[in-house]
């Protein structure tokens, strides 16, 4: 039978972060950034390339090719690292798309949140053309805040993009660990998350103090001195909102705040600790404005809400991390992978909902693929946050029969997974790879544990694993309470097979513990 429909839901050697689920017509496509297999820096691929499915089966996504090209854009630099940064698509009133997006190219000094760049195709997943950038009605780029990570929302017909960027100070603090982009010098992230919990406290949100702390911060990252923001109504850091005029990109009226970030969100605030920090999305639903967003904790989606598209926004919750934290309580320090950036929102199929998001691969932050829980949205609106699984977009549950590849673990730890950013690694943690068009998970070690949730079982199975390395022990096979069969692990240098027989049933997660010396890599398992 075919298994199709698990995390990640697009192929094993495609990464697309940032995703934006929509449905037009009768598909779902999934507009996002393009990262490479084993990168060093995000959206290295330097285009935006299109995926869909049906509607009525969103396990079955189909390549829609190349749809727009960072050389395209007109700051474009030869020879210059020209990124594509998280883009959304909406359905304008004159039945076009739109693709908004933010451009980086390394050889300019402007900040990515410095503007809001437009590209028109006449179907979703066409050919997108420049067509220009997001500016005031005399003409000049809107910039007046930070402009990063856009979403757009076609409002019955009044147009509506939602956009902004905050510092964030965990995000901050995962930065100084391993090799940075483009493979600067290693750094220990373990010393660094210590180096972070000693840093000082920070003056409190809105105080003098804090404007005087931050006068450096801007001048530094988005080249803004103290005279172009002493007259802004708002920090310059923050989520906001502004409609746009049919044109699709001349800003119509004021721009508005929705949600502040980590330095103007006060201790009595209901976002404090979950202050905005990157990754605007919009959705309404039955007539409420979700807007959902990635928090100061930089692992988790979460979500305010408004019967008002521009303005009363509350704290809702989290609806995903990328590590479980939060998740029935669970701390950072217990996180279930390596955490980094998400970014993702909320889309509707078949009446099912679902929050699309991104894990990380490869010990970096610059190789991230989509994945996709269903979630419920209670009667009073709220959405309680969900697990990180191996199921996808199924229907069901994941059925023990045939091979899974490795790599669809939802649960990959030591014990001490980190959390990180711009960063790849070079220390000894469990991960997702790849060699000789193969993906896997290497660096298993003794303490690590590899999961997936959820099967349907009803009996019992012969369980097969396809291993190699130089680590010699025992691969432990459990279901959440109950030790089910032990496979033993020689050292091999070639892909080898082992198995055991497991008896389990009902709706369980199936966890492989390795116990041992030595290091092993890990293709699949199969029920035979």
């Amino acid at each position: 039978m075919s298994q199709k429909g698990y995390n990640p839901i697009l192929p094993l050697d495609e990464y697309i972060p940032d995703g934006e689920p929509h449905v037009f017509g009768d598909r779902i496509y999934l507009f996002g950034s393009h990262d490479t297999e084993g990168g060093l820096r995000y959206c290295a691929e330097e285009n935006y390339v299109g995926w869909s499915a049906p509607v009525s089966n969103p396990t079955e996504w189909r390549y829609e090719g190349i749809l727009y090209e960072a050389k395209q854009d007109p700051d474009y630099q030869p020879g210059e690292h020209n990124d594509l940064y998280a883009p959304d698509v909406v359905r304008g009133n004159d039945g076009r798309y739109y693709l908004y997006y933010n451009f980086v190219c390394s050889g300019s000094a402007a900040s990515f949140h410095d503007s809001v760049k437009v590209a028109v195709c006449d179907t979703p997943v066409g050919k997108y053309e420049y067509l220009g950038f997001v500016k005031n009605p005399d003409g000049t780029p809107q910039k007046e805040y930070l402009m990063g990570d856009p979403a757009v929302i076609n409002d019955d017909g009044v147009i509506r993009l939602y956009c902004g960027w905050s510092l964030s100070m965990v995000a901050a603090g995962a930065h100084a660990q391993g090799r940075g982009m483009e493979d600067e010098e290693k750094q220990d992230y373990k010393a660094a998350e210590q180096k972070q919990q000693a840093a000082p406290q920070m003056p409190e949100p809105g105080s003098e103090a804090m404007k005087y702390a931050l006068a450096s911060v801007y001048k530094m990252l988005f080249h803004r001195d103290e005279e172009a923001t002493k007259d802004l109504k708002y920090p310059l850091m923050g989520a906001n909102v502004m409609e746009l005029e049919d044109d699709m990109m001349t800003v119509k009226g004021e721009v508005k705040r929705i949600v502040a970030g980590q330095f103007d969100t006060p201790k009595d605030s209901e976002f404090f600790g979950h202050a905005f920090y990157e990754a605007a999305s919009i959705r309404k639903i039955n007539g409420t404005y979700y807007f959902i967003y990635s928090s100061e904790n930089s692992n988790e989606l979460c979500y305010a809400i408004s019967d008002k598209p521009d303005q009363d926004f509350h704290y809702g919750g989290t609806i995903i991390s990328n590590g479980d934290v939060g998740y029935e309580g669970r701390k950072a320090e217990d996180r279930l992978n390596m955490t980094a950036n998400d970014h993702g929102s909320l889309e509707c199929i078949n009446g099912q909902w679902y929050i699309f998001h991104h894990r990380q691969t490869h010990k970096s932050t610059f190789s991230r693929q989509a994945c996709a829980e269903k979630v419920e949205i209670q009667p009073d609106g709220s959405i309680p946050q969900v697990e990180c699984t191996s199921m996808g977009l199924r229907e069901g549950l994941l059925q023990p029969e045939g091979q899974y590849p490795a790599v669809i673990s939802c649960v990959l730890t030591n014990g001490h997974m980190p959390h990180c950013t711009n960063t790849r690694l070079e220390d000894d943690i469990p991960c997702i790879t790849d060699s000789d068009g193969e993906r896997y998970i290497t660096d298993i070690t003794h303490g690590t544990k590899i999961g997936y949730k959820y099967f349907d079982f009803n009996g019992s199975y012969d369980l097969e694993i396809t291993y190699r390395g130089k680590g010699t022990g025992k691969m432990e096979v459990y279901s959440s309470h109950q030790l089910l069969g032990v496979i033993d692990c020689k050292e091999s240098g070639e892909w080898t097979k082992a198995k055991t027989k497991i008896c389990v049933n009902g709706k369980e997660p199936l966890f492989f513990c390795f116990t041992g010396e030595g290091k092993m890599d890990l293709l699949s398992f199969q029920f035979c």
